[in-house]
């Protein structure tokens, strides 16, 4: 085993995880890390919120709901062991509206079944207890729900697979992966010669569906980019939210609602919305790529999927455009939260996973075939599992 060597395709904290679980479990096995961009973290570790998920909303049983809690200890114990930014400021899950309480009620089963640790139900009076600004008729409340510092994580990874004798290639993008006898074959943009491995594993993130097409020519559950934008609160009134306040999320949809979440850094954002994205890696409204358009309109999936959502749709495009649509919906957690409060941030772009008919896909999804393991969907709590699912692949690829 130690004169194996091991291939992960795409720097983000969850190919970089798991490169460092294969040179934890199997000592001298040889593991590169080849990314395309010029950093590590260079996408959605680097632009998301920042958030370690206690487990409230995953389906019991699920491959999110046993990954995410263990994940999030293990994440806990890493950063304290490096020293790096952990916060568990908690979070609220607020329902204002009576016609939310029967989704309100399911999610706390959810949550209850999933062993969130610490997990108590408000009354409406009890709101202000933990978070004196917020409104709401009911609340869940996640203490050990924290927030943490993503890229730094992900540069102590890749510290320990490196001190390890791995290697980590920055500005190495794949464009071929096959297998030949024994072999697995890696064609790195630009090279002459590929590179040969053992095993490959494919942590593409963005790009997961055409890298992992690379492997077996299946491209479903195919990624569609969704654009999540940050408004950042001015420093006048960043500190009248202690932790985070989010909506009852409606389960139909993937996305958690517009909420206010505090940063390492001390400052407070609302967001993010959820706007299709003209290009994968676009984080600006007029970054747009005609090949990553064609992609979206070409999958099935694409029309059935809006066929399905398109006024939520309609209305994430209008609150993208207009700060105060934005929020008209979040100044109802937090009312002396407004519009002339906010100031436009960063954003981000999710991976969206969609089958072919338009089914989004929920859980992670991992395929093997044949030397290679695809993570084809790592959706949130991608970053919070990551050092949990780095451990279920490994199982698979050395068990």
């Amino acid at each position: 085993m130690g004169e194996q060597r091991v291939g992960v395709v795409g720097g983000g904290i969850l190919g970089v995880a798991i490169a460092r679980e294969v040179v934890r479990r199997r000592p001298g096995t040889e593991v590169v890390v080849l990314e395309k961009e010029g950093r590590l973290a260079a996408h959605q570790t680097g632009h998301n919120s920042g958030v370690v998920h206690a487990g409230i909303y995953y389906k019991p049983g699920s491959l999110k709901a046993e990954l995410c809690a263990r994940g999030r200890g293990l994440l806990r114990d890493f950063c304290a062991e490096h020293a790096i930014a952990y916060d568990a400021c908690g979070k609220l899950v607020v329902a204002v509206d009576a016609d939310e309480m029967g989704r309100f009620d399911a999610l706390e089963e959810t949550a209850r079944a999933n062993g969130v640790p610490g997990l108590r139900r408000l009354a409406a009076g009890e709101i202000t207890d933990v978070e004196p600004h917020a409104r709401g008729l009911a609340a869940l409340h996640s203490p050990e729900t924290a927030i943490t510092d993503y890229p730094a994580i992900t540069d102590a990874l890749a510290g320990e697979v490196l001190a390890a004798g791995g290697g980590v290639r920055l500005g190495a993008r794949v464009i071929g992966i096959r297998r030949e006898g024994d072999t697995v074959l890696v064609q790195v943009d630009g090279d002459a010669t590929p590179l040969r491995f053992d095993h490959v594993v494919v942590a593409a993130g963005l790009q997961a569906d055409r890298v992992s097409a690379l492997v077996d020519g299946e491209r479903s559950p195919a990624i569609l980019p969704f654009r999540g934008e940050y408004l950042g609160v001015t420093a006048a009134k960043q500190d009248l939210v202690r932790g985070m306040v989010y909506p009852v999320p409606d389960p139909r949809y993937p996305f958690l609602g517009v909420h206010f979440t505090r940063r390492v850094d001390g400052s407070l954002e609302v967001g993010p919305n959820a706007v299709l994205a003209t290009r994968r890696e676009g984080y600006r409204r007029r970054d747009v790529s005609a090949a990553d358009l064609r992609d979206v309109l070409a999958w099935p999936g694409f029309w059935r999927l809006a066929r399905e959502h398109w006024r939520t749709g309609v209305d994430e495009v209008v609150g993208s455009a207009s700060k105060r649509a934005f929020m008209r919906s979040a100044s109802r957690y937090v009312p002396d939260i407004g519009v002339a409060d906010v100031t436009r941030a960063g954003s981000g772009v999710r991976a969206q996973a969609v089958d072919r008919d338009g089914s989004l896909v929920d859980d992670f999804r991992i395929t093997r075939d044949d030397g290679v393991t695809c993570v084809r969907n790592a959706p949130s709590p991608g970053a919070t599992s990551s050092l949990a699912i780095a451990e279920h692949v490994v199982s698979m690829v050395l068990p």
